[in-house]
């Protein structure tokens, strides 16, 4: 599989980056974390004006999924964002969207996509607890029939920017498999508690359903059918964020070279001693491989190739565990000034670490990698 960038991602990886480093730098970052608020709305809404959601949205409800690269065109975008630690829902965002294209009715995507192409509606998606299965499979949540619809009761942990969203995507077990609903995020019985994240630049939540009365037009698809649609939308959030995070290691990397060159410790550039080169070529190496890992992960889950669920849980678990090295690296090359509050390497330490966990750490990536191998 080629994984190279075609003229039409370039352009697209070219504008992303240069809206990215005019409207949201990571000194915006910096600035929302001083001032103690979220995400910046009127960015999200520009960025979701360049396509960001619409890659998932079809023509006829306001986006370009017909003419995109869907999960490919969109690991081009995850990846400038992670450059700037960006701080919107991106991921659970694309899920949701993906979600409704795929799953729902006629009146649900005409509903719901064209708010979400435009970065006018937020979305979250609650899918699971707390557990070492967390962000990999549903359970924390369940949902049986009443009345002429449903009724949800427990809750999902780790729900990105839940406080801000409108609509919220609830999977759940239905005693005889997999359902999906959405559901307004101010339904009766639906509660929200901030939980306290690593990464400064990423509202987490847990979202409690205390018997949400949910109406037959909420269901996604089938009931109890959901199964193979909860794996597509894991696979896109996987793939997605191993792109956010090759670009976080790579934006790290890129200026701890340029650190390590303008740096002169005994009349020399700190760069020169061989120490740090040896240590250099191989976060290099390791980085190189990642960034492959991902390509490939991103382009096999847009194409549905066989091999895609492998490729996600491949390219998951070694993203994840090369990022935190290589970046904890950077950090102790950087001496006493990277550890310091004012320095930016920490809030990409920050993300790195909380990717590395979120929607499933290395050691769980590792499990489904031997159940899928049939081991």
């Amino acid at each position: 599989m080629d994984i190279e960038l075609n003229e039409d991602q370039t352009m697209l990886q070219d504008m992303t980056r240069r809206f990215l480093e005019d409207r949201s730098p990571i000194g915006a970052l910096r600035k929302q974390v001083n001032a103690g608020e979220g995400f910046d709305r009127e960015v999200w809404k520009e960025g979701a004006e360049l396509g960001w959601i619409a890659l998932f949205v079809p023509e006829e409800n306001g986006g370009i999924a017909e003419s995109a690269g869907g999960v490919a065109d969109a690991a081009v975008v995850a990846e400038e964002l992670g450059r700037v630690v960006f701080s919107g829902p991106f991921l659970s965002t694309c899920a949701v969207a993906q979600a409704i294209a795929l799953s729902g009715s006629p009146e649900q995507r005409e509903a719901h996509l064209p708010g979400l192409a435009a970065g006018e509606t937020l979305a979250a998606w609650c899918l699971s607890g707390r557990g070492p299965m967390a962000g990999m499979e549903a359970g924390a949540i369940t949902a049986k029939a009443s009345g002429n619809g449903f009724e949800i009761s427990g809750s999902a942990a780790f729900v990105q920017d839940a406080a801000d969203a409108d609509l919220l995507l609830v999977t759940a077990s239905d005693g005889d498999g997999i359902s999906q609903f959405v559901i307004p995020a101010d339904s009766a019985g639906v509660s929200i508690e901030a939980m306290d994240a690593l990464d400064l630049g990423r509202r987490l939540h847990v979202v409690k359903f205390d018997g949400v009365k949910a109406e037959a037009d909420a269901l996604l698809g089938e009931a109890g059918k959901a199964a193979d649609a909860l794996e597509k939308q894991l696979q896109t959030v996987w793939a997605l964020q191993c792109a956010e995070t090759v670009g976080v290691t790579d934006r790290t990397f890129e200026f701890t070279l340029e650190w390590v060159n303008d740096r002169y410790a005994f009349g020399r550039q700190i760069g020169s001693y061989q120490g740090l080169k040896h240590r250099l070529a191989r976060h290099c190496g390791h980085l190189e491989g990642a960034k492959a890992a991902a390509a490939y992960a991103a382009k096999a889950v847009q194409n549905g190739d066989p091999d895609a669920a492998i490729a996600v849980s491949v390219a998951k678990s070694h993203c994840g565990r090369m990022a935190t090295e290589i970046i904890r690296d950077c950090l102790q090359m950087h001496g006493g000034i990277g550890l310091t509050w004012e320095h930016d390497i920490h809030l990409y330490l920050r993300r790195a670490v909380s990717n590395e966990q979120l929607w499933g750490s290395p050691a769980a990536h590792h499990e489904r990698l031997c159940q899928l191998a049939g081991v």
